[in-house]
């Protein structure tokens, strides 16, 4: 038995993926970009945790529902291939700068 597509519509977006803006110079706020990257780390350490504990619960018969597990191991694998595709661009960008001529 196949769900229809508005199924899919349904799933929200997580905190972690949120959009974010660049800061102006004349935005107060303007270091406040580093400090949501920041919260952003802080949000993928909580995913890890709660899909290690939940893994635990697993692995000891805890757990009424493995989906949940499912669930929260998807999430933190995609926040952390998501983190290091960032960084990665990140250092990239730094070496092409480095390597421009003054």
């Amino acid at each position: 038995m196949s769900l229809p597509l508005t199924a899919v519509s349904a799933v929200t977006p997580t905190a972690f993926l949120a959009p974010t803006t660049a800061p102006t110079a004349s935005d107060p706020t303007a270091g406040a970009g580093f400090a949501s990257v920041l919260g952003s780390i802080d949000q993928l350490q909580n995913l890890q945790s709660t899909s290690s504990s939940l893994a635990v619960q697993a692995v000891t018969g805890d757990l009424d529902d493995v989906h949940d597990y499912t669930i929260a191991a998807a999430e933190a694998s995609t926040a952390i291939e998501l983190t290091a595709a960032i960084r990665n661009k990140a250092v990239e960008a730094f070496s092409e700068i480095m390597r421009m001529q003054a």
